[in-house]
């Protein structure tokens, strides 16, 4: 276990291993440099550059604690008639190296959010965030708004107190020496064993990972934890969670999500063991503009778990957004099937 766990030093800039990212069929991807940061970006090609991207609309994917681009790979290659997807590493995660700051906060990952998206010139785009990446995205959507065309929270980390029970140990890596302890306690798990734990922790129904899926999965898992600032990022940004579920005042992220001017399409899983679907409804009356999906076999990473069922919500929002802008009557509800709940909620 590294010793920043107790230390308050960053762990130091680390050269990434040279193997690439593991990346789907019609997928690219490229390091971004920016002053102090390095954020590897994945980009999504296909059916829309076949046709060229002119008339595509921009859409950014953020990942959540412990994950990477890839997360959303199914769910851009989805929607690849529609957006021109690109999904980035947060700094420190996937094949993204540690920032030079050792910053982790929410704030300091919406502000690498926004720098490539300035960077890059592509605002205003679709935004999506998951877990930690929806508490980055709805900072990002509350400070600049004119970077921000819609917003797709899917589980938001949006505070929580308490937290629900199964949340907790997540929570805990926060705690000075529980990391380490944990690191203990472990030590003789093959990479297969801690991959079944994550997948039971964030799918509502772990069985649909098949077989060949949960040994990429943990040859990843064991590329990541091999990494010698694996432990840090991850304790930093847990702390970085619980330090922004206790902000007040115009800080906090409940008054953040009410600034937000995009509109919002809200993700929750029934089965959700890390942020409770009981936020849902408060959710969907915080945000000005809001649309809420809920699916009753669902867990935390929808998009992967479900990607149709997210897929087709963000389609409805934006089939209602472009009927606005016609003048036309616009809905508020998202399109109900049999395999998924819907409620809507706007200002």
């Amino acid at each position: 276990m590294p010793s920043t766990d107790y230390s308050q030093a960053a762990a130091a800039p680390a050269a990434v291993p040279p193997a690439g990212p593991v990346l789907a069929d019609g997928e690219t991807s490229r390091m971004v440099r920016l002053p102090g940061l390095g954020l590897l970006v994945r980009s999504r090609t296909g059916h829309g550059a076949a046709r060229g991207t002119a008339g595509l609309e921009p859409a950014m994917f953020v990942h959540g604690l412990g994950g990477s681009s890839q997360n959303w790979s199914a769910l851009m290659a989805s929607l690849d008639d529609t957006v021109e997807g690109r999904a980035l590493d947060l700094p420190g995660f996937g094949h993204s190296p540690p920032p030079d700051n050792g910053d982790y906060s929410i704030a300091a990952h919406a502000r690498a959010v926004i720098r490539l998206l300035e960077a890059e010139g592509r605002g205003p785009v679709h935004l999506f965030g998951n877990s930690l990446g929806g508490a980055v995205t709805v900072k990002v959507a509350a400070a600049r708004p004119d970077l921000v065309r819609t917003l797709t929270l899917i589980s938001p980390a949006l505070p929580e107190l308490p937290p629900q029970t199964s949340a907790l140990p997540t929570a805990l890596a926060s705690v000075p020496g529980m990391a380490a302890l944990y690191v203990r306690v472990t030590r003789d798990w093959p990479p297969e064993r801690r991959t079944e734990a994550l997948l039971s922790l964030c799918y509502g129904d772990p069985s649909v990972v098949g077989g060949p899926e949960r040994a990429a999965a943990a040859t990843e898992y064991q590329r990541r934890i091999d990494l010698p600032y694996f432990w840090d990022v991850m304790i930093r940004s847990t702390r970085g969670i619980v330090n922004a579920y206790t902000l007040s005042g115009q800080h906090s992220l409940w008054r953040q999500a009410e600034r937000v001017l995009a509109p919002t399409l809200l993700v929750y899983g029934v089965r959700d063991r890390l942020v409770s679907v009981r936020m849902a409804r408060r959710a969907s009356r915080a945000f000005r503009d809001s649309r809420l999906l809920t699916i009753p076999g669902g867990g935390h990473v929808a998009m992967m778990e479900h990607p149709y069922l997210v897929e087709r919500a963000f389609r409805d929002l934006r089939d209602e957004i472009s009927a606005r802008a016609r003048g036309g009557a616009a809905g508020s509800t998202v399109t109900a099937t049999a395999d998924m709940s819907t409620a809507a909620s706007g200002s």
